[in-house]
């Protein structure tokens, strides 16, 4: 699969003002940085951006910068509007193809538990996971079926299946999910609210 190429500018240092400017005419501010490099500030479409990310990015992207050569980056950190959800700022890492890197990969859920059809509740602690790869081998997400999940049940973080070429980094007892018993749900809270 190709990689999408996004065209990025220089920025200068600029204050509040000029980077809430900057997003108004459709640009989002960021910075490219790693492998010994100096950071370099850039803009860059947000519609672009946003259309990469509906497509599934959330890895690797090619980013150009003036009339430089492709740079292959990782998506490292996005913030995001609390309100309006519009894109605010990004961090971008560069990445070598034969260096592995380490990753957060989203856990997509598929199915609804067995336990919350007998009336358990869903108790969602985590939705990702940090792993290492060759950056060719690194997915945007992983979809995770939990509809075999009974009250009691949990899912950790070794329990994910990967790929033998990704390495796990995040700890194998990492809770990801639970499915508890409403009854033992409630009482726990009646007695935190009695403390």
């Amino acid at each position: 699969m190709m990689r999408a190429c996004i065209a990025a500018e220089h920025r200068t240092t600029m204050n509040k003002s000029g980077l809430k400017r900057m997003r108004q005419n459709g640009r989002i501010p960021g910075v490219v940085m790693g492998l010994n490099q100096a950071s370099d500030r850039i803009h860059l479409s947000s519609r672009e951006f946003g259309r990469w990310v509906r497509t599934g990015g959330t890895g690797l992207l090619d980013i150009r910068i003036a009339d430089s050569e492709p740079v292959t980056v990782l998506l490292e950190d996005v913030q995001r509007d609390p309100v309006t959800g519009d894109y605010i700022h990004i961090d971008l890492l560069r990445v070598k193809h034969d260096e592995k890197v380490r990753a957060k990969v989203a856990l997509h859920f598929v199915g609804t538990p067995k336990g919350t059809k007998l009336g358990g509740s869903l108790q969602t602690q985590s939705t990702f996971i940090e792993i290492q790869a060759l950056p060719h081998q690194l997915m945007p997400s992983i979809s995770v079926d939990i509809s075999e999940l009974n009250i009691g049940d949990s899912l950790l973080a070794g329990q994910i299946e990967l790929p033998p070429e990704v390495t796990l980094l995040s700890p194998d007892n990492e809770l990801l999910l639970s499915v508890l018993a409403k009854t033992l749900h409630m009482e726990e809270s009646d007695a935190e609210e009695a403390v």
